[in-house]
């Protein structure tokens, strides 16, 4: 497993002999009734593709978000349920795809990943989510397909510092990209911005309409750079993804747009972003046998 063989890099070996509690700390993570502890998953179900979803009033969702997804797939089968995560899989198109929901942000998401990159070598990872605009060039009920992703949340500053960038795997992009093309969905691809304050941090009064001068300049510096959207969870996934050795992408659906003042409408595009996130996983699938075939590794892990 990927997990196995950076346990054996090395760099990696030093940090443990170097640091005293390490022989404390369970070699991968807690686990329940045999289990990782937090999403509690059947990990030898889990599939190629996993795509990450938020319980999002913003979304729309008239349910679950993870058994939403599902529905669409065939033989979909509920594989895990800590009362924290729920997680399905079941295949789609020949793409053997797992999905699972949770709360929101990136400490969430380090809980999600973590398990799913330790217990298995699933290749790809995928936020599919919902977000706000911010360029000016996008409307609610477009797609955003992430080419990277602006680090302004700090759980992935734990891992490493905030000058690694968090770029999304050119084959995700490809896949997505070609997905939409095919399902004429309103889409654009770009760069999102990542923040762990929904509010001030992202440039929204917070209670009572409270601001610091600082909160007031976020959104026009990333308008005025180009940047597309905003969430809270796409940086987690990218970042994790390429550090231990997956690909990783994120496509989000825009419900309202701060910089040009276009109004909130709850759910405006996210069919699109959930349609193009299967659809591009179908793509990234054939790309993958055709890699297959010709004796090539179906993705591009960091050199353990």
């Amino acid at each position: 497993m990927l997990s196995d063989e950076m346990r054996k890099k090395p760099s990696i070996q030093r940090m443990h002999e170097q640091y005293e509690y390490y022989k404390n700390v369970p070699e991968k993570g807690l686990v329940i009734k045999g289990r990782p502890a937090l999403t509690q998953i059947d990990h030898t179900k889990v599939g190629d593709f996993v795509l990450i979803t938020v319980r999002d009033p913003l979304c729309a969702y008239d349910e679950d978000p993870a058994k939403k997804i599902a529905d669409r797939l065939e033989n979909a089968e509920l594989i895990g349920n800590s009362g924290m995560f729920t997680t399905y899989s079941g295949t789609y198109k020949g793409a053997r795809i797992t999905v699972v929901s949770g709360g929101s942000g990136s400490p969430e998401m380090e809980l999600i990943l973590y398990d799913f990159m330790e217990y298995t070598d699933a290749s790809t990872f995928l936020r599919v989510g919902g977000s706000g605009g911010l360029g000016d060039q996008v409307h609610p009920g477009d797609v955003v397909i992430a080419s990277g992703v602006v680090r302004e949340e700090g759980m992935t500053k734990a891992y490493i510092p905030a000058a690694y960038p968090a770029a999304s795997h050119y084959e995700v992009i490809n896949a997505m990209a070609a997905a939409a093309e095919e399902l004429k969905a309103p889409y654009h691809v770009g760069v999102t911005l990542s923040v762990d304050s929904d509010f001030v941090g992202g440039g929204r009064p917070g209670v009572g309409g409270y601001l610091q001068p600082w909160n007031i300049e976020t959104a026009g510096i990333y308008n005025r750079a180009g940047v597309l959207n905003g969430d809270r969870e796409s940086a987690a996934i990218v970042t994790l993804s390429t550090l231990f050795g997956r690909r990783g992408g994120s496509v989000c659906s825009v419900a309202d747009n701060l910089c040009t003042g276009e109004t909130f409408s709850e759910g405006a595009g996210h069919n699109y972003a959930i349609d193009i996130a299967l659809e591009g996983c179908a793509v990234l699938q054939q790309m993958d046998e055709k890699k297959r075939a010709a004796g090539k590794k179906n993705w591009n892990p960091t050199l353990w």
